[in-house]
This record gives C-alpha cells, structure tokens and sequence, in this order.
C-alpha cells in the first residue's frame, strides 16, 4: 500500500502550517520556471552557417571574372535551413539612367517688408505741428512724415483720403493709412487689425481702373474644372467660389461629357449693346426721328460712332418709342474687350449727330436701361446681347448611369418638369435651366469679368432629347446674352489674367 501511505504522509504535510507555505512556493517557483522554459523552445535557433553566410570575405580573397561564391540562405520564421554553397553566374543590374522632365514652378515666396519709419514705442507717437508734415508731404518727402503724423493731416482736412497713393507714392503705405483712419472712425475699430490682407498686391493695377479708396484686397478660393473637350479642344475652367461641391460637381459633367466625345458649340451672334434715352418736343418729331434712323440715318450714325474707336463698330439699331420718348439700343462689336466705355464714348458722338439733324431733341441719359445693363429684360432674352452662343453634346447612356448616377429617361423627364415647366410656372425669363449662375460667375470671378452682368449672362434655356433609339442622352444649352471680355477692366489684375492664360 505505497500510494496510500504517500497520499496520508502528502495530507500530513499540508495541514502542517509551516511545511504547507514552503510546498506553495516550491510549486510557484516551479511554474515559472517552466514557463520560462517554454519561452525558451518557442525562439527560433540559430544556425552557425548564419554567421558564415552573412560574413565578409577576406580581403585576400578576389572573385573570378565571371563567376562568384554565394552562399544561399533559406529561412521561415520557425527554423532556418541549413546553408548551402553554390556557383552561380552574376548578372549585373541594369542601371537605368535619369531622364529630363519639366520642373515644377511657382512663383517665389514674397519677402516682407521692412518698414523704414522711426516710430516711437508703446502705443503713443509724438507728432509735429500740422503744417511742417503738410509741407514736407507737398515737396514729396511723404517718407519722412510717420504714420501717425499722415492721419494727423487726413483728420485735419488737410490731405485727402481718396488720394494717398497720388500724395504718398507708396500705395501699400497709402492702403494702410486709410484702413487706420476708418476702423479709429468706425464703431467697431476693427479693421486696422483686421485679417484683411494689404500686403504683396500691385495696386497700380487697381487704382484709375478697378477700384478706389482701396482697404486691401479678398482672396478667393480659385479650384479646377476639367479637363473639358470643348470643340476638340482640352480646356481647364477656373473657378473661384466659396460654394462647396460646386467646382466637383461641374468636374464630374465635364468627365460625362467628354466620353461622349465633347461639346460643340456655336456663336450665333455678337452685339454689346447701349440703349440712350431721348425726348421731342412732341410725338411727330419721335416718330419723325424713328423713322430716319431706321433708314437713312443708320449710315450717318455708323459714321459718327465709328469715329471714336478703332476697335468698335456699330451694326445695327433698334428703335423703340414711348410717347415723346425715344429708346435707341445701338448694338455693337467691340473686339475683344466687354466694351461698355467704348459704346458709351460712341453712343455720345452719334447722339450730338442726331442732334444736329432734330435741334428739338434733348438727351434723358446716355442709357435709358434699353440695353439692359445688370438687369432682367426680355429684350436681352430675345435679342441677344454681348455673345450669343449655343451648344450640345451627346452622353452615352451608360456613361449617364455610371457617372451621373441616373437614367436617360430619368434626366429627360426631369428636365421637362423642372427647367422648362416648373420655370414656366414661376414666370421665369431666360432661368429655364438648374443653376447656369452658379458656374458662370465663378468662371467670371476667377477670370476678372463684372460679375453684376451675371443677370443676363446666366439667361439659358437647357434641353435634353433622348436619342440613338433611347440610348443616349442628346443635351443642349442656349445662352444669348454672354457678356464678357479679355481686355480691360478687371482682366487686367495680375491674377485674373493668369486664369486668361490658363484658357488660353
């Protein structure tokens, strides 16, 4: 009976206090070791032929021309294989040779400006007396009259605001003098430390042009639209916005688009327009006057507009009459500028001519809103004004369901009930389309045009047909008062005319 004498002396020992801690240790001792011990065996062994293998040779030792001794090693993340020493033929690596490409240009980073004044510290400057700092402005010493001492002399009356850049000759100095001056005027006192930028523009591009008592300038977000096959021709649209989703959604049209091979447009018509007002003494002479420009006169004021340009030329009138009132919208060409000031020039010699021929004649204004400028009209819708053009493209169905995420038939019948009759029903005029504005004035931000003239710029009418047997997806846009220009007016900002270059 061993086991029974073992199990009574075992139970013996563990009721003993003392004896039964130091077998709880023992046994504790005992797993870790073991524990230890399994660790151990999981490690991967080493082979000494790992050592060799990866050794350096000798440096007596020089390979043969052709051949080379390489020691392969085969190794699994459990055990690594005995190496194995072979002969084998080197082959050298092609060495594939740079190649030139375009280098990536920017503009380089503006440097700041260090201002030369002396300016006391602290927030208090002393001033001289009015009249020496007015008198060294004067003898075009601006630069040695500080800051504080020009604001002195605009709140004394004494220099006026509006023509610091012409007094100063610094132009930034001269935007920042005046920004000083309002927000100190204003109720909020804001806009001296404001994050307005006014640093690193050319404000001799703006002033005399663009804009006047100048503060600073407001950057815009400028994103890409493309690329875009407009008549076989890639183009990228800038567009600057702050309407989110605007510039992707208008990329993901311009992909659906080109698969089906691009857009086709034609100009249908070009004529910027002027429609002065004026007033007989009664209604014989208005129709008198009416009549003969409709005929003879129409060579006379071609004439006398044509004088004043070289670039502009009138092709047409368009007579209206209210009571003893005359509407004449001169329609004219204008290059490539938008043309506004050169119809205007001109419409003011052909009125002194039309003077001469009816002496009771007196001019109400130079425009009489017949044009229509900046507004809605009818007559821009029906006549056209600035460029007329018309465009289409045809979308494979496939393409209208993969990238539109819709049907042929779907767009079709969406068209009709929103952009055509829905805009019935609110009375739209020329707003039969989605949303024509929104592209169009981000395309006339990015690109230095008026975005007022959006009014009759964004006027469409957008049409979609179903064809190929129901297919494809056959879409077409009409737009018959563009109004934009290369020349002039904002175009001629540093900015917007890199995005005339980026259009080429």
């Amino acid at each position: 009976r061993p086991l029974e004498r073992l199990v009574g002396a075992w139970s013996y020992l563990i009721q003993d206090p003392v004896l039964s801690k130091y077998i709880s240790l023992a046994l504790t001792a005992s797993l870790l070791l073991n524990i230890f011990l399994l660790n151990v065996a999981k490690q991967p062994r080493q082979d000494h032929s790992m050592a060799t293998a990866f050794s350096p040779a000798p440096a007596t030792a020089a390979p043969a021309p052709s051949t080379t001794t390489v020691t392969t090693v085969v190794a699994t993340t459990t055990k690594i294989a005995a190496s194995q020493t072979q002969t084998s033929t080197v082959v050298a690596p092609v060495k594939i040779q740079p190649k030139q490409v375009q280098k990536v240009q920017s503009i380089p980073e503006p440097k700041a400006v260090e201002s030369k004044m002396i300016i006391a510290e602290g927030e208090w400057s002393m001033v001289r007396p009015v009249e020496d700092c007015l008198a060294m402005v004067k003898t075009g010493d601006s630069s040695s009259v500080t800051d504080e001492e020009l604001l002195m002399l605009v709140g004394s009356n004494k220099l006026p605001s509006y023509a610091l850049e012409k007094s100063l000759g610094d132009m930034t100095r001269a935007v920042k003098i005046r920004r000083a001056l309002i927000s100190r005027a204003s109720h909020t006192k804001t806009l001296e430390t404001s994050l307005l930028p006014m640093h690193y523009y050319d404000y001799s591009k703006v002033m005399g042009q663009c804009c006047e008592n100048v503060i600073g300038y407001m950057p815009l977000p400028v994103g890409v639209a493309g690329p875009f096959n407009v008549d076989g021709q890639v183009l990228y649209l800038p567009m600057a916005t702050t309407e989110g989703c605007l510039v992707a959604s208008t990329s993901r049209g311009c992909k659906a688009i080109n698969a089906g091979g691009g857009a086709t447009t034609v100009l249908l018509a070009d004529g910027m327009t002027r429609g002065p007002c004026v007033e007989f003494p009664n209604v014989i002479e208005a129709g008198q006057c009416k009549h003969w420009l409709e005929g003879d006169g129409l060579e006379v004021m071609q004439a006398a507009f044509n004088s004043t340009t070289r670039f502009g030329r009138l092709r047409k009138l368009k007579v209206a009459v209210a009571g003893r009132l005359v509407y004449i919208r001169f329609s004219t060409t204008t290059g490539d500028a938008m043309g506004m000031n050169m119809i205007s020039k001109g419409c003011e010699r052909a009125l002194e001519v039309l003077g001469e021929k009816f002496p009771n004649m007196a001019i109400i204004s130079l425009s009489g809103n017949y044009c229509t400028d900046k507004k809605p009209a009818a007559i821009n819708w029906i006549e056209g004004r600035g460029k007329s053009v018309v465009s289409e493209a045809v979308i494979p169905g496939k393409i209208v369901e993969n990238v539109l995420k819709t049907t042929v038939n779907a767009l079709v019948e969406l068209n009709l009930d929103k952009n055509l009759i829905g805009s019935a029903m609110a009375g739209a005029m020329g707003g039969f389309n989605a949303h024509a504005a929104n592209i169009l004035t981000a395309v006339y931000l990015a690109t230095g045009q008026d975005p007022a003239q959006n009014v009759e710029s964004s006027n469409c009418i957008t049409l979609m047909k179903a064809v190929n047997n129901g297919q494809d997806l056959l879409i077409s846009c009409t737009m018959p008062s563009i109004e934009v220009g290369t020349l002039g007016g904002g175009t001629a900002l540093p900015p917007q005319a890199s995005m005339l270059d980026l259009l080429g």
